[in-house]
């Protein structure tokens, strides 16, 4: 069994893919040093440390770099395996293999409305479109909800497990654009499954204060996130 040892997350805190790393860590129980980093001026430790992609968000461990974030989710489940937490990926072969479907299910299509309803749109149409896309990327995972759960609290059963960290990094968006459009987009009547298992992932000790649930400061602060997209598309 690996020690915690020396754990650093550089990112930023209303990142998605930021979040779920975080969550993991609390999961497993690991103390670990959180950098936020301003991606209008990135600093060394993180363009040394991602010279691919220089985004976040990054683990290093011992002071060696592990980039993307479902890679680092499984380096983590992997490397800490066997410390008393639930493992984050099932052990059945054919159930991992769902997890992991469903995971990249979601950063397709869930991460790809997202960017589209926030970063993408430049029209109240375009918006409405990539609403409408979510949605219906949300009603499908309400059917594996209840494959995956098998009638219990979370896609991974008793306990939140892979396809829940991946879908619970967006959570705080969802929040805000659920101020935006004037609805919830995980709506308890058309995705009671979801509307239930978002209040139980809320509320996990994982996740609190790590998924951001105060609106109007994300909403503040995409201002800053547009800056940095068009400080990118500039270079």
């Amino acid at each position: 069994m690996a020690e915690g040892g020396d754990l650093k997350v550089l990112g930023v805190w209303t990142s998605p893919y930021v979040i779920r790393v975080r969550v993991a860590l609390n999961l497993k129980s690991l103390p670990y040093e959180y950098v936020e980093e301003n991606l209008g001026s990135k600093s060394a430790l993180l363009l040394a440390s991602n010279p691919v992609h220089k985004t976040v968000p990054v683990l290093l461990h011992g002071g060696r770099p592990v980039n993307e974030s479902q890679v680092i989710l499984q380096y983590i489940d992997e490397v800490w395996a066997g410390t008393g937490a639930p493992s984050l990926l099932p052990a059945d072969p054919h159930e991992r293999a769902a997890a992991r479907f469903w995971a990249a299910y979601v950063d397709d299509k869930i991460g790809a409305a997202w960017q589209g309803m926030l970063f993408m749109c430049t029209t109240e149409e375009e918006r409405a479109a990539a609403v409408a896309r979510a949605v219906a990327a949300l009603e499908t995972l309400e059917g594996a909800f209840e494959e995956c759960s098998k009638g219990k609290a979370f896609f991974g059963g008793d306990a939140i497990g892979f396809v829940d960290v991946v879908l619970g990094g967006y959570l705080g968006w969802f929040r805000a654009v659920d101020k935006m459009i004037g609805r919830r987009l995980i709506d308890p009547a058309r995705t009671p499954l979801l509307a239930r298992w978002e209040e139980r992932f809320r509320a996990a000790e994982a996740a609190r204060g790590v998924v951001p649930d105060d609106a109007d400061k994300m909403l503040e602060f995409l201002p800053t996130v547009l800056a940095w997209i068009d400080a990118f598309k500039s270079k």
